[in-house]
């Protein structure tokens, strides 16, 4: 173990310490063991070993080394997850080099923002069509000296590459915790992207704690990529971990194939984040109200039998009448649902947003326990994780080895308990990179982080979010409001496919929704409304609808100043192509209100 100083903090990293010896030594205990699965043309998967990628990392760690690349340098990537991904950072780690990867769907200004501000000397891109949008900034990057076409044959090609690192192999070289592996760019909702500075040690400590939270989990993990690994999350707790564990991993053809994809991967472990579960919830219970009769009986009888059987487990009590009539229903009912996702989903992580504890409930009830965490890219990423050594709905867990979470209480309510959420331990990063005033505005004297998130622990130690600091606005009478908690919940319903909550020195709040065609559709009111959006945005009938539905569902859950008290409704959806959502579906509240701000606004002068 390697003692090392971060503020004024010392911590612990446990070996191995670098993403070079983490990938190697597991390498060595499962060289014949899949790694990767690859959906080809068929829809068939392929699957490639440990000692298969190993191979083709060498042969790029060699490349890149006649390249002149060395320690320091930065090598970026253009590509959605793929082999070549992994094998590409794990070749520029191998050479104790900087790895900046990108997201195929980016606007190119954001690309050439991201390559100036890194200094990335070699790029890798995924297609030709890429190869061509990059190729001007060369021009106007000198430090941009090669470009790597992956899906291309020929000089400048992966494939070149790889020919010439076998021809001339170079061992990998082993870097310390402190050193510099991956540079993550945050999504830039307010300005440019800021690049995170994450260093080896940050990832295998984030490693190390979160295999130890989910002690279920084993060399015969089976997970399918859905997540992007240009994401700390994804790139963290899906392939850093899987490779760890000596765990295999499917990559997702696209979104369209996921429920394909899981009935042919089978997983037993999914990394995820909310909105992905509350579809498939939103799915299953319009399905079930829509066939009514015997079926709806027969499905609520179970689902009731298990939530009283998982809570009766809970408290140590046994019934075995309920364990019989559990199985039987179990049988008849549940494991046919559950055979949607292969038939050996147990549990799953969620992150990127907290989970809602009716949902987390319902599949926990059908055997399938999804655990709720919180980190940020800036705590590569986890801080707190549910697992199955210790779990609250409603509660995003308790802080991961090594880390603690203290709550700056100047900065909450008082009639809450809570506060601005700051996080020390081995997982905060290094700072922004060429951005000392942005990295001073969050980091504590004592080495802590900001988060800008509010929360509050209980006495058992567990964090529950509250808010997002920036967010949160006051309305006209003075009372505070969080809007993506209000979001969040009416996404839930399945009339809704989208919503944003509005109303920062106004009298009462307002919603733009996206309106649910499917759901509408299996709606008995909805049924009698305009059928397509254009139609539904005109309708002073169906904005009604919605306003009615939404006072209905948030009674009870929020105060009655938060309830919108007027909806528009668009026919256009918050997507990454018209720049409304982040990469990692977070909603860019100033980009929506650009395009929606007049509709929103004439619901007052309605008013």
């Amino acid at each position: 173990m390697a003692l090392t100083s971060y503020g004024k903090a010392t911590f612990t990293y446990t070996k191995p310490d670098n993403l070079v010896d983490l990938f190697e030594e597991s390498v060595g205990r499962n060289g014949d063991r899949p790694l990767f699965g690859t959906r080809n043309g068929s829809g068939d998967y392929h699957w490639i070993t440990f000692g298969d990628v190993a191979a083709r990392v060498d042969a790029v760690r060699a490349g890149l080394a006649k390249l002149g690349v060395g320690p320091g340098d930065a090598v970026g990537l253009i590509a959605n997850n793929r082999v070549e991904w992994a094998v590409a950072a794990f070749a520029t780690y191998g050479l104790r080099a900087r790895f900046v990867p990108m997201y195929e769907a980016e606007l190119p200004h954001v690309w050439r923002y991201v390559l100036g501000d890194a200094d990335v000397r070699v790029l890798f891109v995924s297609k030709p069509e890429i190869l061509e949008k990059v190729k001007p900034f060369q021009a106007e990057l000198p430090r941009l000296q090669h470009l790597v076409l992956i899906d291309g044959q020929g000089e400048g090609s992966l494939e070149a590459l790889e020919a010439a690192g076998r021809a001339a192999p170079v061992p990998s070289q082993k870097p310390t915790p402190q050193e510099t592996a991956c540079l993550i760019y945050t999504s830039g909702t307010t300005g440019d992207p800021k690049g995170v500075l994450l260093s080896h040690g940050n990832f295998t400590s984030n490693v190390h704690a979160g295999v130890k939270m989910m002690s279920q989990l084993d060399e015969s993990t089976v997970g399918l990529s859905i997540l992007p690994w240009a994401h700390s999350y994804g790139q963290t707790a899906e392939l850093y971990c899987g490779i760890h564990l000596g765990g295999a991993t499917g990559f997702m053809g696209s979104p369209q194939t996921i429920l394909d994809d899981i009935g042919k991967v089978r997983p037993n472990f999914l990394i995820s984040v909310p909105r992905v579960f509350n579809r498939i919830h939103a799915g299953i219970r319009t399905k079930v109200e829509h066939e009514g009769g015997a079926k709806k009986v027969l499905f609520d009888t179970a689902m009731k039998v298990a939530r009283k059987r998982r809570l009766g487990r809970a408290k140590g009590e046994s019934n075995l009448g309920l364990e019989v009539a559990f199985r039987v229903l179990d049988k008849i009912v549940l494991s046919k649902v559950r055979a949607r996702f292969g038939g050996r989903l147990a549990s799953s992580m969620s992150g990127s947003a907290a989970m809602n504890p009716e949902i987390a409930a319902f599949f926990a009830d059908m055997g399938i326990y999804v655990y709720d965490c919180y980190g940020l890219t800036e705590t590569t990423p986890a801080v707190t994780m549910n697992g199955p050594l210790g779990f609250k709905f409603g509660s995003v867990g308790r802080p991961i080895d090594q880390c603690k979470v203290v709550i700056d209480t100047q900065y909450g309510d008082p009639a809450l308990g809570d506060g601005e959420i700051v996080v020390y331990g081995p997982n905060v990063m290094q700072g922004y990179h060429n951005k000392p005033e942005a990295t001073a505005a969050v980091m504590t004297p004592d080495g802590g982080f900001r988060t800008g998130d509010r929360g509050r622990l209980d006495d058992d130690g567990y964090l529950f979010i509250t808010g997002r600091i920036k967010e949160q606005y006051k309305l006209e009478n003075g009372k505070y409001v969080f809007p993506a908690a209000i979001e969040e919940e009416l996404k839930l319903l399945p009339i809704v496919a989208n919503v944003m909550i509005h109303g920062e020195g106004k009298p009462f709040n307002v919603a733009l929704v996206v309106p649910n065609l499917e759901g509408l559709a299996h709606d008995e009111k909805g049924k009698a409304l305009p059928a397509d959006l254009p139609g539904l945005a005109a309708s002073a009938e169906a904005a009604r609808f919605f306003e009615d539905a939404f006072k209905a569902h948030l009674k009870g859950r929020f105060g009655g100043y938060e309830i919108p008290g007027k909806v528009l409704l668009v026919d256009e959806d918050f997507t990454l192509q018209n720049g409304m959502l982040t990469q990692t579906l977070k909603l860019k509240r100033r980009e929506v209100m650009k395009r929606f701000g007049a509709g929103l606004e004439a619901l007052y002068a309605a008013r």
